[in-house]
């Protein structure tokens, strides 16, 4: 009994301490308890692209915003086109370079390897993605040739437009803003290089120009696109199985010129005057775009045979636009390669850059089968 009110005095004067010590007055001077500070997760870094400008439609500029064909294209700097998208900064820390600033008609071999070895450097280092600013005329071969040429799994985008960037509902910007948030991001990793407009993400190998003046412009046909950019992310439903990039057998890095191939139209009725021109200047390759299956006309087979037989490697393509160029037994005995599904244009891009590593036909044929 005496222990339980020895307890319950103890504790009483516990309570009065308490309750006193809560109301006494704040000395002055005296500093304030302040709560313990919440840990707040560090904000995550932004990806560092590189946007590289060749000018083209996207730099275009006219005399007015209702001008859409007879303006100057390669008009505006990389960093007029950086500034008109304030929103770039919100996706990526931008770093931006001008290579060239012309129309894309007039893009050279030169040009490409010029690319081609900045972009390999810039990948090499802490740049997350490179985007490569382009004329849409000559698009589709810039960036099949970087798809064969640049040493990273990194994602590299060419991106153009239709209008130019005076126009009225100029597409440029928002282009420009869908392929450096597919640069910056990692589910574009390993994915070859690519061409946004759109909305729409096209592989290298398949993409092509289909119409003269439309948005739309660009498509896979047969193949597909690779996906679409919603709400500024990439959303993928498919990828190349081609060899790319960091597979890719072919090193740029010490050439300053690649072999010289040309291209050779098939039409009814065509004449020789053309096609002997091109052989007599004697090119390390001819690529045709045939009729049909790359048929070639009987005119033609012969000066093609001929001009095989003296070491010009002969591709058969088609001037069709889908479909696969298959081999007959024409071919092996007369030595000619057939370019599977790639476009005349592509065709010439993959012979060129074949030629580096071998003349052999059957080798040349391989290569076309993997690439």
């Amino acid at each position: 009994m005496k222990n339980t009110s020895f307890l319950l005095l103890c504790l009483s004067c516990v309570l009065i301490l308490s309750i006193s010590a809560a109301a006494a007055p704040q000395q002055p001077g005296a500093a304030t308890p302040q709560p313990a500070a919440t840990a707040q997760p560090p904000k995550a870094a932004k990806p560092k692209v590189s946007i590289l400008a060749t000018g083209g439609t996207i730099a275009g500029s006219a005399a007015s915003a209702t001008q859409l064909t007879g303006y100057k294209p390669g008009e505006l700097t990389v960093e007029q086109l950086i500034a008109a998208v304030p929103s770039l900064k919100d996706f990526a820390d931008i770093a931006a370079e001008q290579i060239a600033n012309i129309d894309s008609s007039d893009m050279t071999v030169d040009i490409w390897l010029k690319l081609a070895k900045r972009i390999n450097a810039l990948l090499a280092g802490d740049t997350s993605g490179v985007v490569v600013t382009h004329g849409t005329d000559t698009q589709e071969e810039t960036v099949y040739f970087l798809n064969l040429t640049i040493k990273s799994p990194k994602p590299v985008v060419t991106v153009g437009a239709m209008r130019p960037a005076t126009a009225l509902s100029a597409d440029g910007p928002l282009n420009l803003l869908q392929a450096v948030s597919v640069a910056g991001s990692d589910n574009a990793r390993g994915k070859g290089a690519m061409l946004i407009m759109n909305g729409q993400i096209n592989g290298a190998r398949e993409v092509t120009k289909t119409n003269t003046l439309q948005p739309e412009t660009f498509r896979s046909n047969d193949m597909g696109f690779l996906g679409y950019v919603v709400n500024n992310k990439p959303v993928f439903y498919r990828g190349s199985l081609r060899k790319h990039t960091t597979e890719a057998e072919f090193d740029i890095s010490k050439l300053d010129r690649l072999p010289k191939v040309e291209i050779i139209y098939g039409y009814a009725d065509a004449g020789l005057e053309a096609l002997n021109g091109i052989i007599a200047a004697n090119p390390a390759g001819i690529v045709v775009a045939g009729v049909g299956n790359g048929t070639l006309s009987g005119a033609y087979r012969k000066p093609l045979e001929e001009a095989a037989k003296k070491g010009i490697v002969v591709v058969r393509a088609s001037r069709v636009g889908t479909g696969p160029v298959t081999r007959d037994s024409t071919d092996d005995a007369a030595g000619f390669v057939v370019s599977d599904s790639l476009n005349a244009q592509k065709a010439r891009i993959l012979l060129m850059l074949a030629l580096t590593k071998t003349k052999d036909v059957k080798d040349v044929q391989r290569i076309f089968d993997t690439y």
